[in-house]
């Protein structure tokens, strides 16, 4: 049984949540805590947060932590948030601000 955890709207653009999420996608929680506390990347906060969740979801329903497993991570695109900057000569250039829906999902393993 998968326990899932997630966080929409997240104000960070897919592509850059994805270099984390790949990163610990199949790996064990205590492994995957441990690189994304230690990652760089501003993914690994947005990604830690979610992952402990997903812990907590399972402890909740009586799972054994010490086998849970990352089964399952997606970082979906979501709404973009239009801005505008202003240029020279009167003119305005867009800034798109993106946004994720970001997906955890945890299993026991044997």
């Amino acid at each position: 049984m998968a326990y899932v955890a997630s966080h929409r709207f997240a104000r960070i653009a897919p592509r850059k949540a994805r270099l984390v999420a790949d990163q610990i996608r199949g790996t064990a929680v205590d492994r995957a805590l441990a690189t994304l506390e230690l990652s760089k990347r501003r993914g690994g906060w947005y990604l830690r947060s979610i992952l402990k969740s997903a812990i907590a979801n399972a402890e909740e329903q009586s799972a054994d932590v010490a086998r849970l497993v990352v089964s399952e991570v997606r970082v979906d695109e979501g709404p973009t948030i239009k801005r505008f900057q202003p240029k020279d000569r009167g003119r305005a250039h867009p800034i798109r601000k993106r946004t994720s829906h970001i997906h955890v999902a945890v299993e026991e393993r044997a």
